[in-house]
């Protein structure tokens, strides 16, 4: 039975709909996916994620190994028991770690020697580490290992992390036995087109359920992040979900779809909230600016989110002033659902056949410059 069901395309876009199945549930895409690096989406619980409509969220399988461990998440059952989700759970597979912590470890085609960035402590990472734990944590999807590079990089950089990724995919699906459980393989290449495209057959042969698009969002534009992705549109199988890592900004998201993809995922959303900025139908949004003071309308009239619902700016700000954790918790619940109801606007635009007409109006009404 195929895992994914494509259910309506844009004829003049790449822009796709589909139901990607899983263990704990379908999830109607395009999606933005939560990120809950440690188990738990900041400052957010899991009933409130499912109120504002999060089918799928992200765990990390570097940050869980070290804390909790193997030995507590086995003995609660694996990660949805653990923090009592009952949906879909993806988790990365620590290969963002080797490029976000690439100052503490030392890569070969082995794998990874490095530390723990909590004590110092030796571990060694690799496609079996990786598979063995993501299938201890019983996530529904399993990232292979991969080398993210740094942006800038030389060609001969790329080409090392795109040699490798292959060979450490080749691994990853060789110890994966969990039949209840996806895994996807990650394309890798910088901006090298050529790299891209060589990275991309080359997983292509090992027949994955689904891909990722890595190494994308780490210092290039989005001018350069759009032109990989239409590189990839067309040699991606159509009936497989595509997932562009690590990318939250509103307009990539809107612009990711537009060209074929299915899957997004960012600590953007809530890392914003925590420092009070906010995503609007207009743009960005500083709730700490004093402007607010007296301002009792919602953070965004367009948007019937919890914190829209029932709070003023005036109050946030207020919250933000007196460092109340309620301004944290308020900011990231709007941000998440902007995103999370962003991708499900989109889909209904893909499916009515609007979705040219609802880019247009995306871009019309969100400035990505504006911050007021």
């Amino acid at each position: 039975m195929p895992v994914f069901k494509l259910v309506a395309e844009c004829p003049e876009t790449k822009a796709r709909a589909g139901i990607l199945s899983t263990p704990h549930g379908d999830i109607e895409t395009p999606v933005f996916m939560p990120v809950g690096t440690l188990a738990s989406v900041k400052a957010m619980a899991p009933n409130e994620l499912e109120e504002l409509g999060a089918e799928i969220i992200l765990s990390n399988t570097y940050h869980l190994f070290l804390r909790p461990g193997p030995e507590v998440i086995s003995k609660a059952g694996g990660v949805h028991q653990f923090m009592n989700w009952k949906h879909p759970v993806l988790t990365d597979s620590g290969g963002f770690q080797v490029f976000s912590l690439s100052d503490l470890n030392s890569v070969s085609d082995m794998g990874v020697e490095c530390r723990s960035h909590i004590d110092g402590s030796p571990l060694f990472m690799s496609p079996e580490w990786a598979i063995e734990f993501q299938e201890t944590l019983g996530s529904d999807i399993a990232m292979c290992f991969d080398q993210c590079v740094k942006y800038p990089c030389s060609w001969s950089e790329a080409e090392e992390s795109v040699r490798r990724t292959t060979l450490w995919a080749e691994r990853c699906l060789e110890r994966h036995k969990r039949e209840d459980q996806l895994l996807f393989g990650i394309i890798q290449g910088s901006t090298y087109e050529d790299l891209r495209l060589r990275s991309a057959q080359e997983l292509l042969s090992m027949n994955f359920p689904g891909y990722a698009i890595g190494g994308l969002s780490v210092g290039e534009s989005h001018e350069e992040m759009y032109r990989i992705l239409d590189v990839l549109k067309d040699i991606l199988p159509v009936q497989k979900p595509r997932y562009l890592m690590g990318v939250g900004h509103p307009s990539n998201l809107a612009e990711g779809v537009a060209r074929g993809v299915d899957m997004f995922d960012c600590v953007l959303p809530t890392r914003n909230g925590r420092t009070g900025t906010l995503f609007t139908s207009e743009g960005r949004l500083n709730i700490k600016n004093s402007q607010y003071r007296l301002d009792f309308s919602p953070i965004d009239e367009k948007c019937n989110c919890y914190a829209c619902r029932n709070f003023t700016r005036a109050y946030i700000h207020h919250l933000y002033r007196s460092k109340e954790i309620l301004a944290a918790r308020l900011c990231s619940w709007h941000n998440l659902h902007y995103l999370v109801n962003l991708m499900k606007q989109a889909r209904k635009a893909i499916i009515s056949g609007d979705y040219p007409a609802f880019l247009s109006s995306f871009h019309a009404s969100f400035n990505e410059r504006k911050s007021f």
